[in-house]
């Protein structure tokens, strides 16, 4: 099968040739459909955090059960299915007490280096990158890393639930716990963070305050449901939010991850506020708050991936798509081929897209 291979951080991913081992107890194998091109594979490809190289990357994706292994249950063949980073144990304590996104049980979630699931011909070993790797034809997963969908949900749209939108949607219901009558702050409005202004509207939120640096991104904001904008390059982003929300907002939500970003959110918080950080930070970055804000009861919080359950999540997320209270449909920019995976990282790159999708299907 072909995948997109990683051989060395800062360089282009090769298409090659690899393969999949056998399926064991509890693994399916997938057909990949779509394929997602997230930040958080270019945060790996500039190796600001070090992973084992050569990988296949790619972790946002929707495909088909093709073929289980021994002990399997949850699937079968011709299943179509959403995959997740949180593939969970189920036995863990923080399985067993509703909160599967921080199960780490190296039985199902591999650490890097760990997994022996594809082969290349030329050298042995590729890694698999966090129990997934969808930048390839095929997929080898434990069944706890998918989620089974309905069968008209269009499985480019589904791809998408995977990670933005989940981890959007996640941060907004299950982290801050956003209600009706909130004044929310969302800074970046790349997928994770368009994700989340468009679950703060589905939650009721009063006020959705849109803040990023790129105008066609801050103008499809207000599509997605942001009341309001904020671009830095008109000013101090903390004193902009607090003018117009007249002393700050309940809840910041940082979907960039940088020492910056982090700090403003949790500085454009109103008394009792919470800033909650979901972006991707560099490893061993650091943020600076003063003490004498936290006497006013503000917060701050990590989300990761949305604190999801996401078998739970997932088929709701869908089930308001297919309602019309939900866009995903605005999240996709373009679809492009597997060999085209270069040009579409440097589309992320220039700000130029929303989402790529890779199309598995497309004639090569």
């Amino acid at each position: 099968m072909k995948a997109a291979v990683l051989f060395e951080p800062n360089s282009p991913l090769q298409i090659e040739e690899i393969s999949l081992r056998k399926p064991e107890a509890h693994e399916v194998v997938l057909r990949t459909a779509f394929a997602g091109i997230c930040h958080t594979d270019l945060h790996y490809m500039e190796a600001q955090t070090p992973y084992p190289m050569p990988v296949v990357l790619g972790h946002e994706s929707s495909g088909i059960v093709e073929a289980v292994g021994p002990e399997v249950r949850y699937v079968k063949p011709g299943d179509h299915v959403v995959t997740c980073l949180s593939v969970f144990c189920g036995t863990c304590e923080y399985c067993t007490t509703g909160r599967p996104a921080l199960c780490f049980n190296p039985d199902v979630k591999l650490p890097p280096g760990a997994s022996d699931r594809l082969k290349w011909d030329k050298s042995g070993q590729v890694h698999t990158f966090m129990n997934l790797s969808s930048f390839a034809e095929r997929m080898l997963v434990h069944e706890n890393a998918i989620v089974k969908i309905r069968k008209d949900m269009p499985l480019d749209r589904a791809s998408l639930v995977g990670c933005a939108v989940m981890t959007g949607y996640g941060a907004v219901v299950n982290t801050a716990k956003i209600g009706p009558g909130d004044k929310v702050a969302v800074i970046a409005c790349g997928g994770v963070g368009m994700a989340a202004v468009n679950s703060a509207r589905v939650a009721g939120a009063e006020r959705i305050i849109a803040i990023d640096t790129v105008p066609d991104k801050l103008a499809l904001a207000r599509e997605f449901g942001a009341t309001d904008v904020v671009n830095p390059g008109d000013g101090d982003v903390v004193e902009q939010v607090m003018e117009m929300t007249d002393g700050g907002v309940d809840h910041a939500l940082d979907c960039l991850g940088s020492k910056g970003t982090a700090e403003d959110a949790f500085r454009m918080l109103a008394f009792d506020g919470t800033a909650t950080l979901v972006g991707l930070f560099r490893q061993g970055e650091t943020i600076e708050l003063t003490g004498s804000d936290f006497l006013r009861e503000r917060k701050i919080q990590g989300s990761l991936l949305g604190s999801n359950r996401f078998r739970v999540d997932m088929p709701r997320i869908i089930e308001l798509y297919m309602q019309g209270r939900m866009d995903l449909d605005a999240f996709i920019s373009q679809k492009i081929r597997l060999e085209e995976i270069n040009d579409g990282f440097a589309a992320m790159r220039g700000g130029k897209v929303l989402r790529s999708l890779i199309d598995f299907d497309a004639a090569s």
